[in-house]
């Protein structure tokens, strides 16, 4: 009886040690430690586990990238809207669908990264009254555009063309469009010190590759030779 009762004692202290070692275990990956690198031959450093991560400082020049680029995609995904009550182009229909999807959730993507680094959305110009959100006035009158964006003028012709008339228009204009958001990422890293965030850089690599394929897409669709 007694060797029994011992040995009950034995696996009932056995099975606490067992516990009680999961729950440590369970702590301690509860606990996130947050360890900082050192720089090079200096050793790294434990830092308290409530420590968060800061954004650096972004680039003037990429955040007026993304502003510019939000009017820039708004303008394409307006062009899209048009492509249901115009056309019966199948075709057409199913690029365009992808080039609003697309372009919608870039935007989403650029306004979340200007917001978690407390910039504006927008330029303070387009927050002007009377201002539009794509082109502006000068005083001598001339629409001022940002590259491959559609005039006024031709916006209206493509609202008011039908069928395969506006399949043209709206292939060249897009055409035209996303070469223009192939510029503004080629002056992007053709200024000095832009373009260094890796998420900015990671998404405009995106935006290139998408827009060159797309167009591609598009040339085919005309017929023309990419």
């Amino acid at each position: 009886m007694r060797t029994i009762m011992r040995a009950s004692r034995n696996v009932l202290f056995s099975a606490a040690i067992v516990a009680f070692l999961l729950f440590i275990s369970v702590s301690a990956q509860q606990t996130p430690v947050v360890v900082q690198p050192g720089a090079p031959g200096q050793p790294t450093r434990t830092l308290p586990s409530s420590t968060r991560a800061t954004l650096p400082p972004a680039s003037p020049a990429d955040v007026q990238f993304m502003q510019h680029m939000i009017m820039h995609h708004a303008q394409a995904v307006e062009m899209t809207a048009l492509i249901d009550s115009h056309t019966d182009n199948k075709e057409l229909r199913t690029l365009g669908a992808r080039i609003s999807r697309s372009q919608s959730d870039e935007i989403k993507f650029m306004k979340r990264w200007l917001t978690a680094r407390g910039e504006q959305v927008a330029p303070e110009m387009a927050d002007m009254p009377g201002m539009d959100m794509a082109s502006h006035q000068m005083k001598s009158g001339h629409e001022m555009l940002m590259p491959g964006m559609l005039t006024a003028k031709q916006m209206e012709a493509l609202r008011n063309a039908k069928g395969e008339e506006f399949d043209h228009l709206f292939l060249t204009g897009m055409i035209q469009h996303h070469n223009g958001a192939l510029i503004m990422v080629k002056d992007l890293f053709d200024t000095a010190g832009a373009g260094q965030d890796a998420e900015l850089f990671n998404f405009t690599t995106d935006v290139d590759t998408g827009q060159r394929a797309e167009i591609k897409i598009m040339q085919t669709m005309l017929g023309e030779k990419p």
